[in-house]
């Protein structure tokens, strides 16, 4: 789960700033419909993509962290549920857009409860892994649940009782 929760991590990270970022280099061009919304829309266009650069750089940064914390995880998802819920309301209010944007919506409601549900894996594995680590230690340590005949120490104590019974 926690290198499910990684690689979607990165996966979202990359495809949003690279969406981001076309969006902010090709403005309208890159909206299917947009093209001739007038420089009002690509203004708004170019912004929004300079901001979703930025969302997808805050999931690359999140996805870096050793173990991803949950908290920022949540809080990308929810936004991007957010914006899911602005295509419904734009569905509502402005009618259907273009069926890409459909494709978009879907995968913008499908996403979030996903990370939701993974949000906590690499935090939980991390404090398996450490409290595993600790369990070993403490084995190691305390040679107490060893039996008598294989700790160091006794060894030479059971050889030299045979040896005198022998």
């Amino acid at each position: 789960m926690a290198r499910t929760l990684r690689f979607l991590s990165y996966a979202m990270g990359f495809a949003c700033a690279a969406i981001g970022l076309l969006h902010l280099l090709a403005g309208n061009a890159i909206v299917p419909g947009a093209t001739d919304a007038g420089p009002t829309v690509d203004s708004l266009n170019r912004f929004l993509g300079a901001v979703f650069a930025g969302y997808g750089l805050a999931w690359l940064w999140t996805a870096r962290q050793r173990p991803i914390p949950p908290a920022p995880v949540r809080a990308l998802a929810g936004l991007f549920l957010l914006g899911a819920l602005g295509r419904i309301l734009s569905l509502a209010v402005a009618g259907r857009p273009n069926w890409f944007q459909l494709v978009l919506l879907a995968i913008e409601l499908a996403l979030p409860p996903v990370y939701f549900a993974l949000a906590s894996a690499d935090t939980r594995a991390a404090a398996q892994a450490t409290q595993a680590a600790r369990a070993t230690q403490a084995m190691q340590a305390d040679p107490a649940g060893t039996p008598d005949r294989d700790r160091p120490e006794r060894r030479g104590a059971d050889r030299a009782a045979r040896g005198a019974v022998e």
